[in-house]
């Protein structure tokens, strides 16, 4: 079965940082693009981040660059993302997708592409406070 986790959410001060993880399985880790989205209360899905280890492009939106590090550990076949500076309107569930086509629909910016995306996991929330 192909599982994608997402962890690492919690409850963090504006200005913070946190790690978030996505362990998966069941499907070749290095032959899929990973990407990163949230999604607030009452707000359509957004894309974060996307890695593709196959031609290590890597992509952020724009709302996290120079905040947002996206990260893959081959080893374990898990993809971090690293929260800098984290602000209030941070504040959403965050998910993990996989792509055998790379990161072109996160990179579409269209959300029927996002939820086209292969594989996708539930969401871990994170919390910012002023």
């Amino acid at each position: 079965d192909v599982q994608l986790q997402a962890s690492g959410g919690g409850l963090v001060q504006a200005g913070g940082s946190l790690r978030l993880s996505c362990a998966t399985s069941g499907f070749t880790f290095d032959a899929y693009a990973i990407g990163w989205f949230r999604q607030a209360p009452g707000k359509e899905r957004e894309r974060i981040s996307c890695i593709n280890s196959y031609d290590r492009s890597i992509k952020y939106g724009d709302s996290v660059k120079g905040r947002f590090t996206i990260s893959t550990d081959s080893r374990k076949n898990t993809v971090h993302l690293q929260m800098n500076g984290l602000k209030p309107e941070d504040t959403a569930t965050y998910y993990c997708a996989a792509d055998r086509q790379g990161c072109s629909r996160f990179e579409s910016g269209s959300r029927f592409d996002y939820y086209s995306m292969d594989y996708w996991g539930k969401g871990t929330l994170v919390t910012v406070s002023s």
